[in-house]
């Protein structure tokens, strides 16, 4: 998909988040004056669009500072909006880059169940063959057949090795015994699946730890990369979730999926200026193409509507 044609799908995916916004501002601003009431009720509306605390008063502030007493119309408060918001994601938006030293680039993906992870790993498997590398798959979630059911299908499509057991199967063992076959065979990234069951936080916190610690005697710097893949339609729950995974791994970075089932997709920009961490990636549908590397100044627009 080019470039262009993923903005489209990119802003009609939004558009749920897009009108809950911009029918907020225009409710607020319609022919009036930026003042003290306009102002809190502008930045009750950028709360309610998931866009957190901390990113509705930073860009209350600078309206304050530039346009305060002024009258302003709906597309100016927006296009002003977009442009805060893109300025606190920019820093953020950096694709994964795999280490052409490593053989392989060892990536860790977490995240509850039912966010995407193992679709989100198909779709990076696919991008990262369609540039010539060649990726080998863990079914990491045990406890889920669905889960290696659907990795194995998706290594069908994209001509990669997926490294399976039977359900149950030590999730440590398994990652061990792909990274000994994926270094065997100079594969360039090793995609590990991992289960999410956070409402058994200490099970799943010493598997996670299991996993890491049986890489690391063959490889002591591996997993490379810790990605945490979140579903945009919980909102303010991914933040939690954040800080969940930031306790029992070193998170990287970001992948957020399903922004076009979503009224939420403000969340991306509360995630940024909460963690500070890299958005690799976000997802708009289904399809290979619809994961693309983040791209902030396109994603601010196609959020406010400008």
């Amino acid at each position: 998909m080019a470039l262009g044609a993923f903005f489209s799908r990119l802003k009609e995916g939004l558009s749920r988040s897009t009108q809950k916004l911009s029918t907020g501002i225009s409710a607020v601003v319609t022919r009036r004056t930026l003042d003290d009431a306009a102002l809190e009720e502008l930045e009750e509306t950028l709360i309610a669009a998931d866009l957190g605390t901390a990113v509705a008063a930073r860009v209350i502030a600078e309206f304050r500072r530039t346009r305060f007493g002024r009258d302003v119309t709906d597309q100016e408060v927006k296009d002003a909006l977009a442009g805060e918001i893109a300025a606190i994601l920019a820093p953020m938006a950096r694709p994964l880059a795999l280490d052409p030293g490593l053989k392989p680039h060892v990536v860790l993906v977490a995240g509850v169940n039912g966010t995407g992870k193992t679709t989100t790993i198909g779709k990076l498997a696919l991008l990262w063959r369609e540039q010539g590398l060649r990726p080998v798959l863990v079914a990491g979630d045990t406890f889920r057949a669905a889960a290696v059911e659907q990795l194995q299908i998706w290594g069908e499509r994209v001509a990669a090795p997926v490294i399976a057991g039977p359900p149950g199967t030590d999730a440590a063992g398994l990652a061990f015994d792909a990274l000994t076959r994926a270094r065997a065979e100079r594969a360039d990234v090793l995609l590990i699946d991992t289960a999410g069951r956070l409402h058994n936080k200490s099970v799943l916190m010493e598997e996670l730890r299991k996993i890491i610690r049986v890489l690391r005697k063959q490889d002591a710097t591996a997993p490379h990369s810790v990605l945490l893949v979140l579903d945009a339609t919980t909102g303010q729950n991914a933040i939690e979730q954040v800080r969940v995974f930031k306790e029992m791994v070193d998170v990287g970075g970001l992948i957020v999926t399903k922004l076009d089932g979503s009224a939420r997709g403000g969340i991306v920009v509360a995630l940024a200026e909460t963690f500070g961490l890299p958005i690799h990636a976000v997802g708009v549908g289904e399809q290979a193409a619809d994961l693309r590397p983040f791209d902030a100044a396109e994603f601010a627009r196609g959020l406010v509507g400008a």
